[in-house]
């Protein structure tokens, strides 16, 4: 009997040791927060493990997340997996949907994230834009001549005409002259002149005796005008005032036209066409409805397509940008020892104790082969 009491006791104790031995281990991973010094020297195994090598966890730490963890080649596979996709485009949909289907104006909507007069600042940009594109064209074809900077099917189509616009004039000309006002005003016209004239036009007034002037000249101006030689040299006419305009420098008309009117003009014609106050204006439904269908359907998955792309082409140089080593090692860094042990325990809680019990069975196993060994060699 007092054998076997003698190797329970030997198992209790080595069971007790075991496992205080495993537990003060464990506590010693944190305890105690600071190093402890007496008589200027600082006490063995203080500070713990972790608040001892608490920088070295944190630059560890911060490796492991970038190498093993939060790698780009992780973070690609991600980005293009189909089931995120999918969720990253179901919650895109949900958002530009209730956008569509809001009755409030883009100025009302972009006031709700801190832009203000959104339509004056979008108005402004677009007229900006115009100039600079103006400035800009006129520093690249300033000092070019007018058929340089026409297309050259334009000026073909242009030249085309030349003929149509020549028989036009003499139409309309032959038209006005046969008229009773054209009449009358080429009767005047030939009065004005002879009136001028004195002796002479009295004498070509006798020649004619009671026929009156403008009964001869009409028929033959109209009969000029008819004559096909007639349209042959209005086109001729034509032909070369316009080669002279294709000579001409742009900013020589620039400087006749006077830049500041081009501009204005620009301006206004873009404020006529594209009216951004008044779309801006308008409750974002009224404006987006007739898309609605599209913008949902085609624009939302080829945009999160897209920007998928983007940024897993880009990942890599993203991450060396943000430097997440940096980040947790200094976010590991601001932590206090008694979060981290907070941090360790609240996942491996379990596994101490198990471990703590571990120690105790050991010891307990081998406080009874002790005891044995004791007991033989009595």
């Amino acid at each position: 009997m007092n054998v076997f009491l003698m190797i329970l006791f030997m198992m209790v104790i080595g069971a007790i040791i075991g496992g205080v031995t495993n537990s003060l281990a464990i506590k010693m991973l944190f305890r105690p927060y600071k190093a402890i010094y007496i008589g200027g020297k600082r006490l063995p195994f203080t500070p713990g493990l972790i608040p001892k090598r608490r920088d070295e966890l944190a630059s560890q730490l911060g490796r492991t997340v970038v190498e093993h963890l939060l790698t780009p080649e992780s973070l690609k596979k991600k980005l293009r997996d189909e089931n995120f996709v999918n969720t990253i485009e179901g919650w895109a949909k949900e958002e530009v949907e209730k956008l569509l289907d809001t009755e409030k104006n883009f100025i009302e909507l972009t006031a709700q994230v801190g832009i203000h007069k959104f339509d004056d600042l979008a108005e402004g940009k677009l007229l900006n834009f115009i100039e600079t594109k103006y400035e800009g064209l006129l520093d690249e074809i300033g000092q070019k001549e007018i058929g340089e900077v026409i297309p050259e099917e334009l000026l073909e189509k242009v030249e085309m005409k030349f003929p149509g616009v020549a028989e036009y004039i003499t139409a309309k000309g032959i038209e006005y002259f046969e008229s009773e006002e054209g009449k009358l005003r080429l009767k005047r016209m030939i009065d004005d002149f002879l009136s001028t004239r004195g002796m002479l036009g009295n004498m070509v007034q006798m020649f004619l005796g009671n026929t009156s002037l403008i009964d001869k000249i009409q028929p033959e101006i109209i009969k000029f005008l008819g004559n096909p030689g007639t349209k042959e040299l209005l086109q001729s006419l034509i032909e070369r005032e316009w080669n002279k305009v294709k000579a001409w420098e742009v900013n020589q008309i620039v400087d006749q036209v006077g830049s500041d009117k081009i501009l204005t003009f620009l301006r206004e014609q873009t404020l006529q066409i594209i009216p951004i106050k008044k779309y801006l204006g308008t409750p974002a439904n009224v404006v987006l409805l007739p898309y609605k269908e599209r913008i949902l359907n085609d624009f939302v998955p080829k945009g999160i397509e897209v920007a998928g792309e983007f940024v897993a082409n880009r990942i890599e140089k993203m991450m060396k940008s943000l430097k997440l080593e940096e980040i947790v090692k200094d976010q590991v860094g601001t932590f206090s020892v008694e979060r981290l042990e907070e941090m360790v325990l609240g996942i491996s809680k379990r596994e101490f104790k198990m471990i703590t019990y571990l120690g105790a069975l050991l010891g307990g196993i081998i406080g009874i082969f002790q005891g044995i060994i004791a007991q033989l060699f009595q």
